[in-house]
């Protein structure tokens, strides 16, 4: 049985490391550590300073000092954490002003059985001439949120693939699918690209991340197809703990069917729009 207090130091540790591993600089806050992206790539976060997470707690003070340094440094004012592990973090990002969400964060449970692979996924190479597209999925996915079908399809995956960013995106990826610093799979149907996923491991412990499905396309079952395959890929590779954050309840209750189960809430802090 998973329960929190098995599974949450483990993950606090990934966290911490993670970003580190893609190329972070970590500024030190006192109870909180600020990740810098150094040079290209993914933008990071604020997060509790491991270890410092049954401290005093963290104070509102703590949260403005490190909104500073990310307003100096023209970096999204973000933060990230896990509410079991940092409680008293909610309430100085409520006060600093930021906007919190919550987030089913789930951990595969090490006895549920592996599903039949999709016939239309597969995990992609760096070199595969498809990247791009899966690169790019997710972009329309999250641009509309939820899992209602909606009207961005091929056509318009087409236009956002011609953008420069698609192909900084591209870059980006392979790299770091060469380099072993993630994987990528992609359900794939008549040539075009309909859901794409990445996990992102760190030793024995890997991250599923990016689950996009297009938005003409959801509702055929994609999002949890690809997870599969990244679960699958990830296992083989030799990873002992796979989790991600669902983005609410409903989408929980679908990783539940690939062997996922809840251990506790991701929350993210941002400044509302």
């Amino acid at each position: 049985m998973i329960t929190p207090s098995d599974r949450l130091p483990e993950l606090e540790r990934y966290y911490d490391t993670a970003p580190r591993a893609g190329g972070a600089r970590a500024e030190d806050f006192g109870p909180l550590t600020l990740f810098v992206q150094e040079g290209d790539g993914w933008p990071y976060y604020a997060r509790p300073a491991l270890g410092a997470a049954s401290a005093d707690g963290v104070t509102v003070a703590d949260v403005e000092r490190v909104l500073a340094r990310q307003r100096e440094l023209k970096v999204p004012e973000a933060f990230e954490w896990v509410a079991e592990t940092t409680p008293s973090l909610r309430a100085a990002a409520e006060a600093a002003g930021l906007t919190v969400h919550a987030h089913p964060l789930m951990v595969l449970d090490p006895a549920a059985p592996r599903p039949p692979a999709h016939p239309d996924v597969r995990v992609l190479g760096a070199a595969d001439p498809l990247l791009r597209p899966a690169v790019t999925v997710p972009m329309l996915a999250f641009a509309a949120p939820g899992t209602a079908v909606g009207e961005a399809g091929p056509a318009e995956l087409a236009v956002a693939e011609r953008e420069p960013a698609s192909e900084g995106r591209r870059i980006r990826v392979a790299g770091m699918i060469e380099s072993g610093r993630t994987a990528l799979a992609a359900a794939v149907r008549d040539g075009a690209v309909l859901c794409s996923g990445q996990y992102i491991p760190v030793g024995d412990v890997s991250e599923v991340v990016g689950v996009g499905t297009l938005p003409s396309a959801r509702r055929q079952g994609l999002a949890l197809a690809v997870t599969a395959a990244l679960v699958a890929d990830a296992l083989d590779r030799g990873a002992r703990t796979v989790f991600l954050s669902a983005g609410d309840e409903d989408v929980a209750r679908l990783y539940a069917r690939l062997g996922f189960r809840s251990v506790g809430t991701a929350l993210i802090a941002d400044r509302p729009l």
